[in-house]
């Protein structure tokens, strides 16, 4: 009987299994940031264990409130940012040089097929775009990590979602990981991993392959996970060209975590998105979802274009190109944050911040402030967010807030009317 990739990852990584189910893997990358790191750091001081297993497998970052905004903030950066000198971790990402967590660390090559990622962040599930088993842990499990080197799992079974079709115009892998979302429900995955297959995620870029996987956790999913193939390989090549003879043998060597044909998924779920329409929210729940044409006309306050699920370069081009040449309605804020420096540094040099700035975007720095209400464009009571981040709970960007989820496309739509809008229109 075949494997599935989790299955792979998990029997390459097995370090020992103290009790039937329970398997503790071996990490291949830790990841860290200012918001849950500093409590797992102060707890292994009171311990006497201020010891980390390989500097070289940690990657640190203070992306959620950068620069700080006040004491606690900063304190909560200092800790991190001196713990990171004192361990001489060198991947550590201060001011100037950070950026959203999970479009930092791909970006920097960080993650590879076959890997297992740990983060004390839910939306760690991202970087399984890779082929890799990444997952959310909490602060006992990531002070483990980071002393040993091992964190503990049940293994899960595996979803598989075969996507087929081809995507109509104005249709992103946002609408379609919405749309899904709204399929299966947010418990529909839990304690499993989404594997998403079909002719439509071998089309999609990493890009937007991060933006399904990273949104796996709203349906309850441990990790989402894409199969390697030369798309992987050509996002890789500048991190990996020394390894490999040429890109054809780093396919080869990244395919063997490809899940085998006659693998074992708990259950096959195929999703035609031929007739699908731009998705967005309308609850306070990942899986309230409704095609944009039923919800156009609502009004909103704010559009936020962000976010470690639509952050990146392709999902700026994409809004940019609707914003060309137009304003935002008079009745509306309208906040870019790219999701790194170099997101940002492309998208200067290609004009598109100035499309923004000109439609009457404010630009701000590379930060994951506003998506958990914690900086940069957090809502006032009763105000309602258009935005391209990942989570609408209640009170998510803002006590009293609302936030509507979308892609960057029906996002620029929203701002130009004032009011949820079809991207399809400016298309």
């Amino acid at each position: 009987m075949g494997k599935t990739t989790a299955e792979k990852i998990f029997e390459t990584h097995l370090v020992d299994e103290p009790f039937p189910g329970t398997k503790v893997l071996r990490l291949d990358v830790v990841l860290c940031h200012e918001i849950t790191t500093p409590i797992a750091i102060d707890d292994l001081i009171r311990r006497d264990k201020d010891r980390v297993f390989d500097p070289s497998k940690i990657k640190a970052v203070i992306d959620h409130v950068t620069p700080s905004k006040d004491t606690k903030t900063a304190t909560q950066a200092k800790i991190l940012r001196d713990w990171a000198h004192r361990h001489a971790i060198k991947d550590f990402f201060d001011v100037g040089a950070n950026g959203v967590c999970h479009a930092l660390f791909p970006e920097k090559g960080f993650i590879r097929p076959g890997n297992t990622v740990i983060m004390g962040d839910s939306h760690t599930c991202t970087h399984g775009a890779f082929g890799a088993f990444a997952a959310g842990i909490g602060t006992t499990d990531l002070e483990v990590g980071i002393l040993k080197g091992v964190c503990a799992f049940r293994e899960p079974k595996t979803i598989k979602f075969n996507v087929t079709g081809s995507l109509p115009k104005g249709v992103y892998a946002k609408d379609v990981i919405l749309h899904i979302i709204g399929q299966i429900g947010v418990n529909g995955a839990t304690d499993r991993v989404m594997e998403f297959h079909g002719p439509v995620v071998g089309a999609m870029s990493m890009e937007s392959r991060m933006t399904l996987c990273n949104m796996a956790i709203e349906a309850g999913g441990t990790s989402g996970i894409c199969m390697p193939d030369m798309t992987t390989v050509e996002y890789l090549w500048p991190f990996i060209s020394s390894e490999f003879a040429s890109k054809e043998a780093a396919l080869a060597e990244y395919s063997r975590w490809c899940s085998d044909k006659d693998a074992r998924f708990e259950k096959t779920i195929e999703i035609d998105v031929t007739n699908l329409q731009p998705t967005v929210t309308f609850g306070y729940k990942p899986d309230q979802v409704k095609p944009v044409s039923e919800i156009a006309g609502e009004p909103v306050d704010q559009v936020y274009i962000g976010s470690c699920t639509n952050g990146r370069l392709e999902d700026l081009r994409i809004a940019a190109g609707i914003l060309k040449g137009k304003k935002i309605a008079p009745n509306v804020r309208g906040i870019l944050s790219p999701a790194t420096p170099k997101v940002y540094q492309e998208a200067m040099h290609e004009g598109l911040i100035d499309i923004f700035m000109e439609a009457g975007f404010c630009v701000t720095n590379p930060t994951c402030g506003a998506c958990l209400g914690m900086s940069n464009g957090v809502l006032a009571e009763g105000e309602v967010c258009a935005s391209t981040t990942n989570r609408n709970f209640m009170g998510r960007m803002g006590k009293g807030g609302m936030v509507h989820l979308m892609s960057p496309a029906t996002s620029a739509a929203t701002a130009i009317e004032g009011k949820i809008a079809d991207p399809r229109k400016y298309l």
